[in-house]
């Protein structure tokens, strides 16, 4: 199996990443936040639209330049972490396959932490979707390219913790069906959800890369499957917003971040040495997304999203009903706060000992 030519690579340089997806260009894919969150709520997919692509303000665009600012030496030090965490917790000779698109920029970011390190890691980026599954042909790719045991997976942060469950899934029916035996390793800067086994923090911590789209991942959208729009043997699909390539961050995101790695060694080894004593991976995120939807009278656990990067998310392409936010952590909630208020969303405090924030998505069922 062949990558298409030429590879997608957004606005990426070729040797940072590897897109295993496919471009789309069928303007009839991006529909109105309203109409697709009714279309989800009444049997449709996600994954088969998309939604408006938010352009922020330029307000808001200063505000992320702020953000990064801040927390630019925070996030390499996480990187650093996890990338030590990965040679000496799942192999020497790592194949990063980060999952589009929220986990692109830090896989590229962990790609360059490595290769300081002298380690030439491969990177790839592949579609994986709630309910659909790991994009296998894009697993089949792998299996001829590298031995299973190298793989492993990249996103940013865990909600929830779905994309871990999705993950083991669908690298088990991968494996019944015939497939090669990938290890479902999924490695995360952040995992308040507290499922994933490599990860630098169990803290709902503000990575940046969660408060823009595409402008920050490469300028590809997330990712679609529509058979009719794919064909045979494609890789997942995606449209690359060539039109906004004036704006786009995402170079320059992962070189603030790498940037930050200079000096970081003591601090990256104190941090390791305290890996030990991270709360362990208990799934209690989930309890607690639970425990909202049940003082909120929600049906659909899917309607709860929590954290701050799900939050961001429920703000920048959903229709939100409320806010949650913890006022202990307003220090890391600004963005979020200045887009509900842009959006006229209601913001409720509430305290919690999980997720510094959730982002309440509005019933548009029928019948609502």
């Amino acid at each position: 199996m062949s990558i298409p030519t030429p590879p997608i690579i957004g606005s990426y340089v070729p040797d940072d990443v590897t897109m295993l997806l496919t471009e789309l260009s069928d303007p009839s894919l991006e529909r109105p936040v309203e109409e697709r969150e009714a279309a989800m709520q009444n049997g449709g997919h996600y994954s088969e639209s998309l939604p408006i692509e938010y352009q922020p303000t330029a307000e808001y665009e200063a505000l992320f330049e702020r953000l990064l600012a801040g927390s630019a030496a925070r996030i390499a030090l996480l990187t650093q972490v996890l990338a030590r965490r990965i040679v000496a917790e799942h192999h020497a000779q790592p194949v990063l396959v980060s999952l589009a698109r929220a986990g692109t920029p830090v896989g590229v970011a962990l790609r360059r932490a490595l290769t300081r390190d002298g380690i030439d890691a491969p990177h790839y980026t592949v579609s994986i979707v709630r309910g659909r599954g790991l994009d296998r042909h894009a697993l089949d790719y792998l299996a001829e390219q590298y031995p299973a045991e190298r793989i492993v997976f990249v996103d940013g942060w865990t909600g929830k913790g779905a994309i871990q469950w999705e993950l083991e899934e669908a690298l088990r029916e991968y494996r019944d069906a015939g497939g090669a035996d990938f290890p479902a390793t999924l490695a995360v800067l952040t995992d308040p959800a507290h499922v994933a086994q490599l990860c630098a923090s169990r803290e709902d911590e503000l990575i940046p890369s969660a408060c823009l789209n595409s402008t920050v991942s490469g300028l590809i959208s997330r990712t679609v499957i529509r058979p009719d729009l794919l064909g045979p043997g494609a890789f997942h699909g995606v449209k690359v917003y060539h039109e906004f390539a004036g704006r786009d961050r995402s170079r320059a995101y992962v070189d603030a971040i790498a940037a930050e790695f200079d000096g970081n060694a003591s601090a990256v080894d104190a941090l390791l040495a305290g890996i030990p004593d991270l709360a362990p991976a208990d799934g209690r995120g989930l309890r607690e997304v639970q425990a909202v939807q049940a003082e909120h009278g929600i049906d659909d656990v899917h309607r709860v999203k929590p954290g701050i990067g799900e939050t961001t998310r429920v703000l920048l392409r959903r229709m939100p009903d409320r806010i949650l936010v913890d006022p202990r952590h307003a220090d890391r909630l600004e963005h979020i706060l200045v887009l509900a208020r842009d959006r006229g969303v209601p913001i409720v405090e509430r305290e919690n000992d999980v997720y510094a924030c959730f982002g309440l998505i509005a019933d548009k069922s029928d019948g609502a």
